[in-house]
C-alpha cells in the first residue's frame, strides 16, 4: 500500500464488519477480477450506491489488503468497465496488527442506468438487492433512461394506468407481463406506464427472490 495512506480505524471498521454483508455493503478479500467487481459498481451506482470493504473474508474475518493491484482492479473496473465511467472513493484503515482495509465507496448514479461489461463482451446493468448483485429489469431500464430525459408531469391517468394502481391497492404488486395480460395492452404500451408512473416516483420495483415485480410506493 504504498501509494495510500491508512488512517486509524479499527473500530469503525469492526462497527461496518458486524452489520454483515448487505444491500450498501460487500466484503472482498482480493479484487482479481475486474469485470466482476464492475457488477458490484453497477448494482451500487444504480441502487442508493454502497461500499466494498476490501481486504476482508466472506466471513467477516480481517485478511487485510496484501497489494496495491486490488486499488487499480476497483479504478480500472470503475473507469473501463462501466459505462458510463463510475467515481470512486478509496479510503484505507489500519485495523489491527498491521492489516489494512480499504473502503471504496460507491455513490449512486447521477444518471441511471450504469452498465458492466461481461467477460464476453455483452453490457448489463445490475442492481443491488440485500447482499446480491442482480441484472435490472428490462423495464427499470427503460424508467431509468425516462428519467434521465426528464419532463414527465402527471397531468391525468389514463385508464390503463388507473387499473394498474388500483391492482396494486388491492393486491399489493404484480408483473409487467401480468399487467399486460389484464389490462389487455401490449408489452411496448405496459413498459411506457409503468417506466412514466416509475419515473415519477408513483410505483416502485421490489425484488421476491426470483423476479423484480412492481408495487405502490
Amino acid at each position: 500500500m504504498k501509494d495510500i495512506k491508512a488512517i486509524r480505524g479499527r473500530y469503525y471498521i469492526h462497527g461496518l464488519i458486524q452489520e454483515g454483508e448487505h444491500e450498501h455493503q460487500d466484503f472482498k478479500f482480493a479484487i482479481t477480477d475486474a469485470p466482476k467487481i464492475a457488477h458490484s459498481i453497477s448494482a451500487f451506482a444504480n441502487n442508493d450506491g454502497g461500499h466494498l470493504l476490501i481486504g476482508v473474508r466472506d466471513n467477516g474475518s480481517v485478511a487485510g489488503v496484501r497489494s496495491d493491484e486490488d486499488i487499480y482492479m476497483i479504478e480500472q473496473a470503475a473507469l473501463m468497465y462501466c459505462r458510463p465511467a463510475q467515481k470512486v472513493e478509496i479510503t484505507a484503515f489500519a485495523v489491527e496488527a498491521g492489516a489494512i482495509v480499504v473502503r471504496a465507496r460507491i455513490p449512486k448514479a447521477e444518471k441511471r442506468p450504469v452498465y458492466a461489461r461481461d467477460t464476453d463482451g455483452s453490457w448489463r446493468a445490475y442492481f443491488r438487492v440485500k447482499d446480491e448483485n442482480i441484472v435490472a429489469h428490462p423495464v427499470m431500464l427503460a424508467a431509468w433512461e425516462r428519467m434521465a430525459r426528464g419532463g414527465d408531469t402527471l397531468f391525468a391517468l389514463s385508464q390503463a394506468e388507473t387499473a394498474l394502481l388500483t391492482y396494486l391497492d388491492e393486491w399489493g404488486m404484480t408483473t409487467v407481463d401480468r399487467y399486460m395480460t389484464g389490462a389487455h395492452i401490449s408489452h411496448a404500451t405496459a413498459t411506457d406506464i409503468v417506466a412514466r408512473l416509475y419515473a415519477m416516483g408513483i410505483i416502485d420495483f421490489s425484488y421476491t427472490g426470483s423476479e423484480f415485480v412492481i408495487v405502490r410506493t
